[in-house]
């Protein structure tokens, strides 16, 4: 109850005065608040995403002009290539110390950093950082098959970054630097997927690696030539954003599929005692040498 001059009125009454009212507001707004402000910022987030998407840069009909010359292999950077060669296209973050751990594994022909996974074609890397094309910063991975199979550039992928990080490495942060791998074939799709299980359980946590088909991802667009082998250049910054966690991909055969687990030439390469020598570590590619590693 409450009382104006002298007399007490209903509670009702009371309830209506125009203080009380403003009291009730006043509790009521952040409530409110509460509830509309998710939605409000769920209604933005996704008119940005629609914004990239209808918004991505047109890019160019003319690719890069290359030199055509790894910069430490000397091998040919463009097709086409020797054959009996296979190919593999990787991202797991900034690509210039990825490229490097690839290109040191015996066996590998050549490598070169590019794009994939995105709409723009030709981008540049300008365009590739405002995050519009939809391409990761990516790794063309060329190799003998008698030497390293894709079993072996999978393991090297799964080991030399934090697949659990999501649109980001290390101090990346965008969805250019998010894993994936886009698989040229059912062999490399099917191979790609169940090595993604078997990483996932080994480390304990969410996988977030993109697996697609190049003939959706593809084509991979090379970067220019200042970018390829980046490391390797003179003046170059040592940089390396990568996070290994330093834990192994199990053995092939407890992850492989099963149609595929007989077949020899799907088979890893490379020994344990390789892996035990040279798997990857923090920041392992800015302390070893540029030069391929010799094996046996």
């Amino acid at each position: 109850r409450a009382a104006i001059g002298g007399h007490l009125l209903p509670k009702h009454h009371w309830m209506g005065h125009p203080l009380s009212f403003s009291l009730s507001i006043s509790l009521l707004l952040p409530l409110l608040l509460l509830l509309v402000l998710p939605l409000l910022y769920t209604n933005f987030s996704n008119q940005i995403v629609r914004g990239m998407a209808t918004h991505a840069p047109a890019g160019r009909s003319a690719a890069e002009k290359l030199s055509n010359k790894h910069v430490v292999l000397g091998t040919q950077l463009l097709p086409p290539y020797p054959q009996g060669m296979q190919e593999a296209v990787v991202a797991t973050g900034c690509y210039w110390g990825a490229e490097k751990g690839f290109w040191r594994l015996p066996g590998v022909f050549t490598t070169a950093v590019g794009y994939a996974g995105g709409t723009t074609p030709n981008p540049t890397y300008e365009e590739s950082c405002t995050a519009l094309t939809g391409h990761t910063e990516a790794v063309h991975v060329v190799y003998d098959p008698s030497k390293l199979t894709y079993a072996d550039v999978l393991r090297q992928f799964w080991q030399c970054h934090d697949p659990s990080q999501f649109e980001g490495q290390g101090g990346d942060h965008g969805p250019q630097y998010r894993s994936a791998i886009y698989t040229y074939d059912d062999d490399q799709y099917a191979l790609a997927t169940s090595s993604k299980a078997a990483y996932e359980k080994a480390l304990g946590k969410t996988i977030h690696t993109e697996i697609r088909p190049m003939t959706e991802a593809g084509p991979f667009y090379y970067a220019h030539e200042g970018y390829q082998q980046y490391l390797a250049r003179p003046g170059s910054r040592p940089y390396c954003s990568a996070q290994p966690q330093g834990v192994s991909l199990p053995p092939f055969d407890t992850w492989a599929p099963a149609a595929l687990k007989g077949r020899a030439d799907l088979a890893p390469r490379l020994p344990e005692e390789f892996w035990a020598k040279h798997a990857p570590k923090p920041h392992c590619v800015l302390r070893e040498p540029h030069t391929q590693i010799q094996w046996p």
